[in-house]
């Protein structure tokens, strides 16, 4: 497949979802597909996403309507006692301007990041309300990678069942998030 292919693939699904024609498998899969797309590694094996490239992914159209939502999470960020240059690295992005290039800047972020970005967007888009969801997910299946090492066995088969617990207890819930129907 190429790459024009493969874009108007990813178009076709992308207004799928926005017409709440999918499965919910196939929304979950589209998600994963989008927010994976995007994400980097660095050399260290730390992963990244570029606010420009979430920014699109989200539907944002205005780069200054994206940084407010960046700096509500930045806030968020620096109120839950994280420094915020953990988690939001400013870097350059140049771009051809005619005849020149140009220095537009971006910024790289980490999941925690990503996640506040979601956190603080327009809950009325679809694709926010599946973002929330993607990052959340991730984030906590990460907290459960870091740990587990540490725990002993019993401790492990304890964790597994308390958090199988809790993710069938959602099932049971209504959904919170706005422009979100599990229906």
């Amino acid at each position: 497949m190429d790459e024009k292919e493969f874009t108007e693939q990813l178009q076709a699904m992308h207004d799928r979802v926005l017409s709440k024609a999918m499965s919910k498998e196939e929304e979950n899969s589209y998600t994963e597909s989008l927010f994976e797309s995007i994400r980097h590694v660095n050399e260290y094996g730390q992963e990244f996403w570029y606010a420009r490239e979430l920014q699109i992914a989200l539907e944002y159209r205005r780069w200054d309507k994206f940084l407010n939502v960046i700096d509500k999470a930045q806030t968020a960020c620096e109120n839950s006692g994280n420094n915020i240059s953990d988690h939001f690295s400013h870097v350059g992005k140049i771009v051809e301007a005619g005849i020149t290039h140009k220095d537009i800047g971006d910024i790289q972020l980490s999941r925690y990041a990503c996640y506040l970005i979601v956190q603080n967007s327009d809950p009325r888009k679809k694709v926010i309300a599946l973002g929330q969801t993607y990052f959340a997910v991730k984030t906590r299946q990460q907290e459960l990678i870091d740990n587990f090492d540490q725990l002993s066995e019993d401790e492990k088969r304890l964790a597994i069942r308390k958090e199988m617990k809790e993710h069938n207890k959602l099932w049971l819930l209504p959904p919170k998030t706005p422009g979100l129907n599990l229906v």
